[in-house]
């Protein structure tokens, strides 16, 4: 198991109640925000999110290392 930062931002930050966590994880990125989903019942599906590893763009299959610090990025509106 991995000790991982998880950075919570907009409509998660709102639904986790925090801006980021500490997160024992031993997977993917797409097994790590799928736990988080249903720990903190956020809407928005994976397929909606945007994931960074370590300040760049990573993919759902990679496996954060001790330490990593993670965000899923939702959606923006703007207008």
């Amino acid at each position: 198991m991995a000790d991982i930062n998880v950075l919570y931002f907009a409509s998660l930050r709102d639904a986790a109640g925090i801006d980021s966590e500490t997160i024992a994880h031993d997977g993917d990125l797409r097994t790590l925000y799928l736990a988080l989903r249903m720990k903190h019942g956020f809407a928005l599906p994976l397929e909606r999110l945007r994931v960074a590893m370590n300040g760049a763009f990573a993919r759902w299959d990679d496996v954060p290392g001790e330490g990593a610090e993670i965000a899923f990025i939702p959606p923006v509106s703007g207008g």
